[in-house]
């Protein structure tokens, strides 16, 4: 197949969601991109299923892209991916999964990938889309060239997943990649901690702490001895003299 110009793809490609008619076309493309074999019912839950947001770039009619997307709450995603999350969101706040996202070998580095992407986080941060906060996947260890699309695209490595694969038989190592979206917020780590408390300790003058408290001390003490050692203060008990 002959190089594509750029500015000719841009002209061309539109985008249409998947139907069941393209259960065939996906699944070969699925298996040329990934080295994960998914089952039949798979890709007829893709291709039909509303709960999937699944978009096709086509060109001349031809499918060369395509990104898969699914919406959960949070105590419905995996046990491992649940701590993308700030543990102050509820239970029932949604983020967005990243199932599959590929284009086809001759129409790559053309912007079809970041355009489907690009569709995606458009449809998550409209107002209805509001409780969405965050846009994960998960990646080979060793895809470098993902790793790479993502990371300059703002999403942050969150967790490493040991054996997280399991490509022919052989387990293999994963990281999970996360967007934070519609002003969601990932948990506090030990130096966002650290980095706080320093952040607000320089507006504290630390060392008139000491004075402040000895000036107060102070006249509270010295206010109250002349009035227990006055000699003009009454008591009410015996007065002892030696």
């Amino acid at each position: 197949m002959s190089c594509v110009q750029p500015s000719t793809m841009v002209n061309d490609v539109q985008l249409r969601f998947l139907c069941p008619e393209d259960i065939h076309t996906v699944k070969k493309l699925c298996s040329d991109w990934f080295p994960i074999e998914y089952p039949d019912s798979w890709y007829e839950e893709i291709t039909s299923n509303p709960k999937f947001f699944s978009l096709a770039a086509t060109y001349h009619s031809n499918i060369i892209g395509l990104i898969v997307s699914e919406v959960k709450s949070r105590n419905k995603i995996h046990k491992e991916d649940r701590t993308i999350l700030a543990s102050s969101y509820p239970d029932n706040t949604q983020v967005a999964y990243i199932l599959s996202l590929g284009v086809v070998q001759e129409y790559r580095q053309h912007g079809i990938a970041s355009l489907l992407l690009e569709t995606l986080l458009s449809h998550l941060t409209t107002s209805e889309r509001h409780n969405v906060k965050a846009v994960y996947l998960h990646v080979l260890t060793t895809n470098t060239t993902a790793i790479r699309f993502y990371e300059h695209r703002s999403f942050r490595r969150h967790n490493y997943l040991p054996y997280y694969y399991a490509i022919k038989g052989v387990p293999k190592d994963g990281f999970s990649y996360v967007l934070y979206i519609n002003g969601g917020k990932p948990p506090w780590t030990f130096t966002d901690c650290i980095s706080y408390m320093f952040a607000h300790l320089q507006h504290l003058q630390l060392c008139s702490l000491p004075q402040r408290l000895f000036r107060r001390l102070s006249t509270t003490v010295w206010g109250v001895v002349p009035l227990l050692y006055s000699p003009h203060r009454k008591t009410n008990g015996p007065c002892h003299t030696m």
